[in-house]
């Protein structure tokens, strides 16, 4: 369902249905996929960072953290693809899980780089990568999915445009 089908009954009784499809299709023209992925990506690389950043500076691992790049990223990815139609939703999804991923990625790396005294550019470089999906494995928790689900939720919801009803009666009203 996107955001035109999501408005309240109320504004459907006085909308006259060819104008709404109008409308609804200069908001389709509007959408940008590519920005919506790119923005997403960017903010799901910088809330991963930033996860990683506070968790090793303050040594918990803060759930909550996973929540907060579910957030960013959808609303970047609404700000920059002004999506109605599903795949902008999936899209935030999807970034917001590879954001959450990163983020204990990342996290595990600067922990190691600070028990072995490496330099964290200097961990990844040494690392070895064949042996990152067995940790992350290890280090992993069942309340991570609570956590990782919000995320992705909040990907998803805040991926969406938002056309307020204003914008309906004033581009799809009868009259």
């Amino acid at each position: 369902m996107n955001a035109l089908e999501n408005q309240s009954q109320v504004t459907a009784a006085i909308l006259d249905e060819d104008k709404l499809y109008q409308y609804h299709e200069r908001l389709r023209l509007e959408q940008n996929l590519p920005m919506a992925l790119v923005g997403g990506f960017i903010a799901a690389i910088i809330g991963a960072s930033l996860w990683a950043i506070i968790t090793i500076a303050t040594g918990f691992q803060i759930g909550f953290m996973a929540v907060g790049v579910g957030f960013v990223v959808g609303y970047t990815v609404r700000y920059f693809g002004k999506g109605i139609d599903k795949i902008f939703g999936i899209v935030g999804a999807i970034l917001a899980l590879a954001g959450c991923l990163l983020g204990n990625f990342l996290t595990l790396l600067g922990i190691a780089a600070d028990q072995e005294g490496f330099g964290y550019i200097e961990i990844l470089q040494i690392v070895d990568y064949s042996l990152v999906p067995a940790v992350m494995i290890e280090s992993f928790s069942p309340m991570d999915l609570l956590f990782y689900g919000i995320a992705i939720y909040e990907g998803y919801r805040f991926s969406f445009r938002h056309v307020a009803d204003e914008d309906l009666i004033t581009n799809a009203s009868k009259s």
